[in-house]
């Protein structure tokens, strides 16, 4: 067989290599963007309709459903210290809306792979005629995917709320 010949399968190899690799790959990867896009839907479906009800904080375990263990502990500890002191917590807005009020539209939800266990994403929407994106920074857990931030309309950071005492 001539060098050219085997120059030939050689590359045929690799490409098919890469191809099954890819293969390999992208059915994990879609997997993953699924998922942190069925949490985030299923969060966002509670705020869809006039007279929705969104989702409640209202207890720990509330709390700990949408956010990873650092975050939710500081929502908590806001909450908590916020009626010691008979005050409003930091965190006196909505965070999936940036907001109090509330009645919005279809929301667009775009999700991204940034890591193993990691995405971000955005979601899209108008509230109260207003156009709002809201950013995200997910993680996966053993119980499924969490908030480790999020970021209103490309400015504020709910971390960055707990850091405005």
């Amino acid at each position: 067989m001539s060098r050219e010949g085997e120059a030939m399968i050689t590359r045929r190899n690799l490409v098919l290599a890469s191809v099954a690799a890819l293969a390999c790959v992208a059915p994990g990867a879609a997997h993953a963007d699924a998922a942190a896009k069925a949490f985030l839907e299923k969060i966002y479906a509670a705020y869809k309709g006039k007279n929705s009800k969104g989702v409640s904080f209202d207890s720990d375990a509330g709390v700990r459903r949408y956010f990873e263990p650092g975050l939710a502990a500081l929502i908590i500890k806001d909450r908590n210290d916020a009626k010691k002191r008979d005050d409003v917590p930091n965190l006196d807005a909505d965070p999936f809306v940036g907001g109090q009020d509330w009645e919005i539209g279809p929301v667009a939800i775009v999700v991204r792979d940034t890591a193993p266990d990691k995405a971000s994403a955005t979601a899209k929407f108008r509230n109260l005629k207003t156009p709002t994106t809201v950013a995200y920074d997910l993680v996966k857990l053993a119980d499924g995917w969490r908030i480790a931030n999020i970021t209103w309309d490309g400015k504020d950071t709910l971390r960055g709320v707990f850091e405005k005492k």
